[in-house]
């Protein structure tokens, strides 16, 4: 999985259209729902801090862990403007490790979804069953193959905002279901605010159906529960972009 470098300090500008405000009181819905009140959570991927903060705030002893030293720097500026006690940690989802275990782990972003092996992605979940406490929960979105074929498939997407821009290269190959997008970013510079500089990044990600996610997950030791359209409470659909996943610690 390659780290976010140059877009990590734009992340937060072209990410707000995110509604993480809502997603968290949806993640914190189901776990309430499974009786977790407040203890220790996880988060796998927590990129720039936007959840694991709103998390922090609702009472949660937060571990965030990514593997973007440049995205963890960020959320650590959050961190100190809150005040929360959060502990981050530069560590790959598939070789994560903690010094205990956690009452529920959580992935949003499709932080899943760069995990482009089968085997990997499989030690991430078998990671994610050993560090939780028992009956504890997972809970993680993934963007479907619908999406990367009829929504991204081989588009430009491009926005201009006054301090960077972007351009965003897509290209989904359906036999081996890697979606990959060129990241082209004309950033403001601090000293000339008339000069842009440019950066470029390529990131992949592979698209899994939910029954393979399934599979994994059980593979891993992990109990697959269910699954939901987005962050709702409706069952995925054909034309589901992103699906919500719930699993559950099934012994060590």
């Amino acid at each position: 999985m390659e780290a976010y470098t140059t877009f990590a300090g734009v992340y937060d500008m072209f990410m707000d259209n995110i509604p993480y405000e809502k997603w968290a009181e949806y993640l914190h819905d189901i776990m309430e729902e499974y009786n977790i009140h407040e203890g220790t959570l996880l988060e796998l991927g927590c990129g720039t801090g936007n959840m694991t903060e709103l998390l922090a705030s609702k009472g949660y002893d937060m571990i965030g862990v990514d593997n973007s030293e440049d995205m963890l720097e960020l959320a650590m500026e959050k961190r100190l403007k809150s005040g929360h006690d959060i502990l981050y940690l530069l560590q790959d989802m598939q070789s994560f490790e903690l010094f205990g275990t956690v009452k529920a782990v959580i992935s949003v972003c499709d932080s899943i979804n760069y995990v482009t092996d089968e085997a990997e992605l499989k030690e991430v979940f078998r990671l994610v069953n050993n560090y939780l406490d028992p009956r504890g929960i997972f809970i993680f979105d993934f963007n479907t193959e619908y999406k990367y074929r009829e929504i991204l498939g081989d588009r430009v997407i491009a926005e201009e905002r006054d301090e960077c821009s972007f351009i965003w290269d897509n290209y989904y190959n359906e036999q081996d279901k890697i979606n990959e997008y060129e990241l082209t970013l004309f950033v403001q510079s601090e000293e000339n605010p008339e000069l842009y500089r440019k950066y470029q990044e390529v990131h992949y990600q592979r698209a899994y159906t939910l029954e393979k996610i399934k599979t994994l997950i059980e593979k891993a030791g992990l109990r697959y529960i269910t699954a939901y359209d987005a962050y709702t409470k409706k069952a995925p659909m054909y034309t589901s972009g992103r699906v919500c996943v719930v699993a559950q610690e099934y012994g060590k």
